[in-house]
């Protein structure tokens, strides 16, 4: 009897031993440097997306899946902080705030810079002010705006020294179009929600040079659909007929638990370089007096080499130049000739005014003679969009650009260069000329746009391509695109071939995000309308209570005129966050950073310090070290806000 006892206890702590070990509630507190508690640190769990913020005294609890797990304590700026738990149950957590550095820009000419490192702790900036010095060699009526620190201790002449004086108020002419935010619109009323797809990624770049700046982007330039689909997410590749796969994924909305944030992407099929058609390439450079800064025309320049580098001997390019009148340069050369187009390249200089729609025409021009069957036909337009002679206007650059694109010549629109750069023009030319949008910033850009990237930004497998969303009236009271406000459609165009829409590349995902305030939910979002006199009783819903919506896609192949549908059902497991998977969690990360950029109406609970807890619990296979450059770059985001709001 002793002996069957000892055995069966032995069993048992055997088979304790293998259960699975109970969660674990660690609680802990946050200060900062002088022992103040911090309210809304971010505390989350290394590998996971379970974070939860911290109180009004800097006190948290937050339930862990084992006693060996590390905690992310974050907080914008200061030092994120890695806490090992090794069985602890409590732990007390003082954040070191982040040494602030700032680059005073020194101007010594038209594109001319030099950067003097200043460091320490900013205090608070001035109201822009110009400095004098005389500009020599350069056209006069050139400005350049600078803001001062106040702890730099410099005297008002050396604050002067080497800065560009003026008549001209306003150096900085960049354009952007101005955004009116998707508003939640009543599924009574709005059931039906259509746009086009949209795979530029030029916002994101853009954003983040004006952040590395020192400097806030003005809103107009954060386009949040823009800023998704810059980033590569983990989705697999699609094995039907259709040459891109549908997903979807469903969870509370991170800045408001009571709505729900459904995520719809488009995987695209990715071709091998080596099946891919032979090429047809234009490269349109635009080498007017705007563009011989070090990051326009210099940086053109390699980054044409690079991409002159993935050139197979089938494909061909010539090279088109425009500045007070357009000229080819290289007509077309296949791609085993490397070195003859690298030297037609190098040889490319700056100055003139700029004939863009003159270029424009002799490109697609010198696209059309060399045309492929078959083939990847294609102009890659590089400028900063400064038109100004010849057809330039909006109006007559869309007219110009809707009439060429009938021959079947795509377009790409790389934009480059600060100070002058005409973002909405870029958008247009894109959007019109069956094509997409990049903005190189740097070297670095350009090889993922390029090289990376090079079948997604120079091949199209699918255009035309819409969505049009049935939202079921049962389940969702009311709903918002989270961006696209620029590629909304009316409903009727979703069925009409002849609507232009979106083209998708090789290997290119394209996320979208609908947020939805459900059934039974009270919001002052949601806006009500009379109801008509003259209009019949609507006929009574057919109600499938366990479905959301319905998405229809429809897409042309390349060389197709009539359209193909796919229908995708979505209904709502109730996933929590936190069991989300890392797309999910980081696409909506960045959507919240970029409402908070636009300071939306619609941000409701964003903040900085939830956006980094959300996108560090995602950046897995992070090869190319983008989610980690995206969370640096949420830090600076808020910092630049405290100094913006006096804080």
């Amino acid at each position: 009897m002793k002996y069957i006892l000892v055995c069966s206890a032995v069993l048992l702590i055997t088979a304790m031993a293998f259960l699975p070990k109970a969660p674990l509630t660690i609680k802990g507190n946050v200060k900062d440097s002088n022992g103040n508690g911090l309210q809304y640190a971010s505390v989350t769990e290394k590998g996971t997306g379970n974070m939860v913020p911290s109180d009004v005294n800097g006190d948290f609890a937050i339930t862990v899946k084992k006693a060996d797990a590390i905690l992310l304590v974050s907080y914008i700026g200061y030092e994120t902080k890695e806490i090992k738990l090794t069985g602890r149950s409590f732990v007390q957590v003082q954040l070191t705030p982040v040494e602030q550095k700032l680059e005073e820009v020194m101007i010594t000419g038209y594109g001319a810079t030099q950067k003097k490192s200043i460091t320490g702790s900013v205090v608070t900036i001035r109201e822009m002010e110009y400095a004098p010095v005389p500009l020599q060699g350069r056209l006069p009526g050139l400005a350049v705006k600078r803001k001062y620190v106040r702890d730099m201790k410099a005297t008002p002449e050396r604050e002067y020294n080497g800065y560009i004086n003026t008549n001209d108020e306003d150096f900085n002419t960049e354009d952007y179009d101005g955004i009116v935010e998707n508003r939640f619109l009543a599924v009574k009323e709005n059931p039906l929600s259509t746009f086009s797809i949209d795979v530029d990624a030029a916002s994101y770049s853009n954003v983040r040079r004006y952040l590395n700046r020192g400097q806030l982007p003005p809103a107009g330039a954060v386009r949040i659909e823009e800023m998704i689909n810059y980033f590569q997410y983990r989705f697999p590749q699609p094995t039907g007929q259709h040459p891109f796969a549908v997903q979807t994924e469903i969870s509370a909305a991170p800045w408001n638990e009571q709505h729900r944030l459904v995520m719809v992407n488009l995987q695209g099929k990715k071709i091998s370089t080596d099946y891919l058609p032979a090429s047809n390439f234009v490269f349109l450079i635009d080498v007017s007096g705007s563009m011989e800064d070090d990051n326009k025309l210099p940086l053109v320049k390699q980054s044409m080499k690079l991409l002159t580098d993935q050139l197979r001997e089938s494909d061909r390019v010539a090279i088109v130049v425009y500045a007070g009148s357009a000229g080819l340069v290289l007509p077309a050369t296949s791609g085993a000739n490397k070195q003859t187009i690298k030297d037609a390249i190098e040889r490319l200089e700056a100055g003139g005014s700029t004939a863009g729609g003159a270029g424009i025409q002799l490109a697609y021009k010198v696209a059309r003679e060399n045309f492929k069957q078959g083939g990847n036909n294609r102009v890659i337009l590089c400028t900063d969009g400064d038109f100004n002679i010849g057809a330039s206007s909006d109006a007559e650059m869309e007219r110009l650009i809707e009439q060429e694109r009938k021959s079947g010549v795509f377009l790409t629109v790389l934009g480059y260069g600060m100070g002058n750069y005409k973002d909405n023009k870029m958008q247009k030319l894109a959007d019109k000329g069956n094509g997409n949008h990049a903005y190189i910033d740097d070297i670095r850009e350009a090889k993922k746009v390029l090289v990376h990237e090079f079948g997604g930004t120079l091949f199209t497998i699918a255009k035309d391509v819409k969505l049009q969303v049935e939202f079921n009236p049962a389940s969702v009271q009311a709903y918002r695109l989270i961006g696209y406000e620029n590629r909304m459609l009316q409903k009727e165009d979703f069925n009409n071939d002849k609507k232009d829409a979106g083209e998708l590349g090789s290997g290119h995902s394209v996320t979208a995000l609908y947020e939805i305030i459900p059934v039974g939910i009270k919001s002052d979002f949601v806006e009500k309308a009379d109801l008509l006199k003259y209009q019949s009783a609507p006929r009574q819903n057919v109600t499938v209570p366990d479905e959301l919506m319905t998405i229809k896609f429809r897409y042309k192949k390349p060389d197709a005129d009539v359209s193909r549908l796919i229908e995708h059902t979505v209904k709502d497991n109730n996933t929590d966050v936190q069991n989300t998977s890392d797309n999910f969690r980081f696409a909506a990360a960045v959507a919240q950073f970029g409402m908070l950029l636009r300071e939306s109406g619609f941000r409701q609970k964003s903040s900085f310090n939830n956006v980094m807890a959300l996108a560090g619990s995602a950046v897995d296979n992070d090869a190319e070290g983008c989610r980690e450059e995206f969370i640096s770059l949420v830090q600076k985001a808020g910092s630049l806000a405290k100094i913006k709001k006096g804080l």
